[in-house]
């Protein structure tokens, strides 16, 4: 099973940029700005980039965020993701990036802009892997993120910009507040995204659908104690980017075996493996696909199908889509 998931043509369409950053990575942006205070000896960072609680995951996704100061930090992240995506076969990737931060942050636009798109050709041209973009709001931050986030969508719209997300923490948070700047970027063609149901109820993702527009659930895990939202989900196909490592080391369920995505697949839901923050959580795509099918009995047409469902929920054109799957047909199962 290990090697036929290998051999699968994978997309994975629910990573956040700076969560992707991987040790080589922070390595070299550690060594670009020293004065961060990261450490630059690859042993002592290992040993800090390894996982123990949620306060530390976030320590350290803020050490990696405060290192980002120009395009060429930007392009070396961008570069890293693609090196990582392309030695699983992860063909295809949809990147959560939270411009209000970085701008935030200090950097200027532009300089995001121009790492984005500098890193975006490498990963084609030297990994073969395409990178689209999806431009998300902190919701925490409230709505003057939500309208600043929706400007700079509209305003510089870049090259592989897709759809329009919302990440952040949930409780106290609520998604109706972020309607009219989803109801503008909708208009504007791109895609609804938002993160809904990691954290709270599978009324957050009712949320997401009827204010949002949602298209796909970000998470979305708490709708599999709501049997009419699943009904719905199923019958709007409304894909959720299930992240079952992440929920773990979150601590939202104990273990992959008690994780609901086998509850969600019997219903029908349309669900895509995903990794979220992967070297800050200790996640791979593969793994995610390997966990899920072993604590779960799939078959191999069964974890087939979970790759295929991330091709057909993804914002590819529909020739490219057509070929994906017809390449995950081809891998022979032994």
């Amino acid at each position: 099973m290990r090697e036929y998931i290998r051999a699968l043509p994978k997309v994975e369409l629910h990573v956040h940029l700076v969560g992707s950053a991987s040790v080589d990575t922070v390595l070299a942006l550690a060594k670009r700005h020293p004065e961060a205070g990261v450490p630059t000896d690859r042993g002592e960072l290992a040993r800090f980039y390894e996982f123990r609680d949620f306060d530390h995951f976030l320590k350290v996704y803020w050490a990696v965020q405060s290192m980002l100061r120009d395009r060429d930090d930007i392009h070396v992240l961008v570069a890293g993701l693609a090196g990582e995506l392309a030695r699983q076969n992860v063909r295809y990737a949809e990147v959560t990036v939270t411009p209000y931060n970085h701008v935030l942050d200090g950097m200027a636009g532009d300089e995001l802009l121009a790492g984005l798109a500098s890193g975006r050709a490498e990963a084609q041209r030297d990994h073969g892997v395409e990178l689209a973009w999806v431009f998300d709001i902190p919701g925490e931050k409230g709505v003057t993120a939500g309208r600043e986030t929706l400007a700079f969508a509209l305003g510089e719209r870049p090259d592989g910009l897709v759809a329009f997300g919302l990440a952040g923490p949930e409780a106290g948070v609520g998604r109706a507040q972020f309607a009219p700047f989803f109801t503008a970027a909708r208009e504007a063609g791109l895609h609804s995204v938002p993160h809904a149901g990691e954290t709270t109820g599978p009324a957050t993702v009712w949320s997401a659908v009827r204010d949002l527009g949602a298209e796909r659930i970000g998470h979305g895990t708490s709708a599999a104690t709501d049997p009419a939202l699943l009904d719905h989900l199923v019958e709007h196909a409304i894909a959720l980017e299930v992240c079952p490592t992440s929920n773990v080391r979150t601590g939202q369920v104990p273990s992959i075996a008690a994780h609901p995505v086998r509850r969600l697949l019997g219903h029908g839901v349309v669900v895509t493996l995903n990794t979220d923050d992967p070297p800050m959580f200790g996640a791979t795509l593969e793994g995610e696909y390997l966990a899920v099918a072993s604590t779960s009995g799939l078959r191999h047409a069964e974890v087939a199908a979970l790759a295929a469902n991330g091709v057909r929920a993804s914002f590819l054109p529909p020739e490219r889509k057509t070929e994906l799957l017809a390449e995950i047909s081809a891998v022979p199962a032994a």
